[in-house]
C-alpha cells in the first residue's frame, strides 16, 4: 500500500479546466501486509507468540479456556472485544459476550475450508487469498455495503483459523469477523448491537472513515463523526478480476488523476484543494483488490 498528497491549484472560467499547476510532495509506505480487510488483506503467516507458563499459543486477550485450542467450529454471531493485537493472531480465543455489552467484534461467517486447501500448510498464503475472497464477499452482503463504501468504511473485517493445535487435530474452519476499525487503527470503536447492514444506503459518518492531521502521511484514521482534516470521498477501480496488475507506475498515475478530478468535483470545483490518495501494489493486487481510494482535505 502507497499514498501520496497534492496540491491543485487551478485558474478556469466557469464551463471549462485550465491545466493544473500541482505543487507535489509525496510520501510512499510500504508496510507489512496485514490479515486485516477493508482496504487489503494478504494474510501472511504471523508467527505465534508463546506465553510464558502456558503450553499453547497466544490467540488473544481474555483467552476462554473453552475456546483455546478448540476443533469446533466457532459460532455465527458470537461478538466479541477485539483489538488490534488479537487480530494480529492468526487464531483467536477471547471470551465472547453479549452482543448487548460494549464489544468491538462480531462474527459473520464461520465455515470449512474447500478441500483443495484442507492438506496445505498450517500458514500456507493460499489461506489467506481464499479468505480475502470469501470474508470479503460476505462482509459485503452483511454489512449491505458496495465496493466503494466498504473500502471508505471505518469497519473491516478479520479472519482467524483453528489453532495450530487444532489444525494438527484435523479442524479445518475459518471463522470472519467485522471489527470496529482497520489495519491502521491503534484501537476499536464500539460496534452496535447488530452490525448487520452498517453500511447500506447512505451509511453514518461514525462508519466512514477520515483523518487527522495537518498531513495525510502519518495522519490518524478516525470516524467522519468526530472532528478531522481529511475525508475518503470515493474510490477508483483499476480493473477486473481477471486482469493482469497494470504495474506500480501506471496504478499510480491513474488513480492520481482520477482523484485529482473526482476530489475536485466532490468539493464542488473550488479554485484551490489539497487531495490525496492510498493505492496498492501488485500483493495485493493477487489478493483480490482492485480499488485506490481518494481523500479530500476538509472539515465536512
Amino acid at each position: 500500500m502507497s499514498w501520496a498528497v497534492r496540491s491543485r491549484h487551478c485558474s478556469a472560467r466557469e464551463g471549462t479546466r485550465a491545466q493544473p499547476v500541482r505543487r507535489r510532495s509525496r510520501v510512499r509506505l510500504r508496510p507489512s501486509p496485514g490479515r486485516r480487510a477493508a482496504a487489503v488483506v494478504a494474510a501472511l503467516p504471523l508467527l505465534a507468540v508463546a506465553l510464558g507458563g502456558c503450553a499453547h499459543a497466544d490467540q488473544g486477550s481474555n483467552e476462554d479456556p473453552h475456546q483455546v485450542d478448540a476443533t469446533a467450529a466457532p459460532e455465527v454471531g458470537a461478538c466479541r472485544m477485539l483489538t488490534p493485537s488479537d487480530v494480529e493472531l492468526p487464531s483467536n480465543a477471547t471470551r465472547t459476550v453479549p452482543c448487548t455489552d460494549p464489544h468491538t467484534a462480531e462474527t459473520f461467517l464461520v465455515d470449512e475450508l474447500p478441500g483443495d486447501l484442507t492438506d496445505v500448510d498450517y500458514d500456507d498464503a493460499a489461506l489467506g487469498s481464499f479468505a480475502y475472497q470469501a470474508c470479503g464477499k460476505a462482509f459485503m452482503a452483511f454489512t449491505g455495503g458496495d465496493d466503494s463504501q466498504v473500502m471508505r468504511a471505518v469497519v473491516s473485517w478479520a479472519w482467524f483459523r483453528p489453532s495450530r493445535s487444532a489444525w494438527d487435530a484435523g479442524a479445518r474452519w475459518y471463522r470472519c469477523d467485522i471489527v470496529g476499525g482497520g489495519p491502521q487503527s491503534a484501537s476499536y470503536v464500539l460496534l452496535p448491537d447488530d452490525a448487520s447492514q452498517l453500511l447500506y444506503g447512505r451509511p453514518e459518518d461514525d462508519w466512514l472513515a477520515c483523518a487527522t492531521g495537518d498531513k495525510f502521511a502519518g495522519s490518524t484514521k478516525v470516524p467522519c463523526s468526530e472532528k478531522h482534516d481529511w475525508r475518503a470521498v470515493t474510490t477508483i477501480k483499476l480493473g477486473e478480476p481477471a486482469d493482469a496488475y497494470p504495474g506500480d507506475k501506471v496504478a499510480q498515475t491513474k488513480t492520481r488523476d482520477y482523484c485529482s478530478d473526482s476530489v475536485g468535483a466532490w468539493l464542488g470545483y473550488p479554485v484551490e484543494y489539497d487531495f490525496a490518495y492510498t493505492w496498492f501494489h501488485q500483493a495485493e493486487w493477487e489478493a483480490g483488490n482492485r480499488r485506490s481510494v481518494c481523500w479530500a482535505r476538509t472539515d465536512q
